[in-house]
């Protein structure tokens, strides 16, 4: 080998060598920066497009913080996190009272610090937030109705002020309804309707309603309902209605007097091996500009702290300075043991005969239009009282042991619900026999 390839061959070596120093060099902080960056895992049923703005704002502040993000809805992200270790879960965040309370009964959350300054856990006498401090208020969602006013003003229809409002004839027939079962939201809806107006009132109401309602099987239908002119107005949750408004829809959102706006809450899991990365999520999500996030035009989003408020869009009311006596008290511990209840009833009640119910409010409705005498009176009146049975009084819909036998409805006694069908049915049967002594025929 003479001199010359015998500096090639080295300088060759040398040039591997040096290159693979080079890389040797480069993927140290490599694979330090991995192993720095933790993963934080967030339960939650939150829309996505709400979640990837929280997930850009935050890793933005946090780099060496990345979340993952697990959608569950409420019966399946309990179920997770009743799992050994919490399924792996750092965060909790969801509307879903219910679970929140039941989780930390079982204490499977650590407590978390907030300023009570900037978020007071309460809105008027409503406790919001828990008072351990085991979770907080993310937002509270407001429900309502929403209405579309140029066919409300075509109609001589005035916004309704009070819930019962809309048991009158000329609301009934042109409000669209959510069907318990099948809309999230709706259960809570028709609970702060009933603790509003009363059980057995409030079921009055409710069957005189929907009588003659629409029955909807979307969350975002009601909305889609009124912004299209198929109904004037719809029962929802706002931010449906807001967030159409404010992207041109002709609807507005009105709270009857004694309504709600129940929370959403985060919390951080008592199982997470992340806690201070968990936190500082947490902080971000209840922090000024991290509830600023919700008041963006594809959410609006009520938040639950009052200076985030400052420079809302005109179309997202501060339920913060509404006066304190138009905001239901709502019984939380009641709310979050009675929706399966309501979902149960709701259907046998008002979605099964639906069509026959339907004939028979109208022919009342007819009837009662018409100059009679007592007796066809006092016969309207018994036919509205069967037409407004609910097989449970209001002292079991108030009896937590009565309650929580309906949380699992695959659980609940067959020959209970048998039992409640045939009243039911039985009623509708008498009251169509009084309507025909009458001379109606519906």
């Amino acid at each position: 080998m003479n001199i010359s390839n015998r500096f090639k061959r080295g300088a060759a070596a040398l040039s591997r060598a040096t290159l693979l120093g080079c890389i040797a060099f480069d993927a140290i902080p490599l694979r330090l920066a991995q192993a720095e960056e933790t993963k934080i895992v967030v339960v939650t049923s939150l829309p996505e497009e709400l979640t990837t703005r929280y997930e850009q704002e935050f890793e933005k502040r946090y780099p060496d913080i990345h979340i993952q993000f697990v959608w569950k809805q409420s019966r399946d992200a309990l179920a997770e996190l009743s799992k050994p270790a919490q399924g792996g879960a750092d965060v909790y965040w969801a509307p879903t009272i219910a679970n929140f309370a039941t989780l930390r009964e079982r204490g499977a959350f650590q407590k978390i610090s907030v300023d009570r300054k900037a978020l007071p856990g309460r809105l008027g006498r409503e406790q919001i937030s828990d008072w351990e401090g085991f979770y907080e208020a993310y937002d509270v969602g407001g429900y309502g109705v929403v209405m579309n006013p140029a066919l409300a003003a075509a109609s001589s229809l005035a916004a309704p002020k009070r819930w019962r409002d809309l048991a009158a004839p000329n609301y009934a027939r042109r409000l669209a309804m959510p069907i318990a079962a099948k809309v999230g939201f709706s259960p809570a809806l028709y609970d702060i309707f009933l603790q509003s107006e009363g059980w057995e009132n409030g079921w009055a109401q409710l069957s005189e309603m929907a009588g003659e309602a629409a029955l909807l099987a979307q969350g975002a239908l009601p909305t889609a309902q009124v912004r299209d002119g198929a109904a004037v107005f719809a029962l929802t949750i706002d931010f449906f209605a807001v967030s159409a408004k404010a992207n041109g829809a002709p609807v507005e959102m009105i709270y009857p007097e004694r309504s709600a706006f129940l929370p959403a809450h985060i919390a951080v899991t008592a199982a997470t091996k992340h806690a201070a990365e968990a936190k500082s999520f947490v902080d971000f999500a209840l922090s000024a500009d991290g509830q600023k996030l919700m008041i963006e035009r594809d959410s609006m989003r009520h938040p639950a702290r009052p200076d985030a408020y400052n420079g809302a869009p005109a179309a997202l009311v501060d339920p913060f300075k509404l006066p304190a006596d138009s905001i239901l008290d709502y019984d939380m511990d009641i709310g979050r043991r009675r929706p399966p209840l309501i979902t149960l009833l709701f259907d046998l009640a008002i979605v099964e005969g639906h069509d026959e119910r339907a004939a028979l409010w109208r022919a009342v409705h007819e009837a009662e239009s018409k100059d009679s005498g007592a007796k066809a009176k006092e016969t309207l009146s018994e036919v509205r009282r069967l037409l407004s049975v609910v097989p449970v009084s209001e002292r079991e819909a108030k009896d937590p042991a009565f309650l929580d036998a309906f949380r699992n409805r695959d659980a609940v006694d067959p020959q209970r619900i048998a039992k409640w069908r045939d009243e039911l049915a039985t009623a509708r049967r008498q009251a169509k026999e009084k309507l025909a002594s009458l001379g109606m025929t519906p």
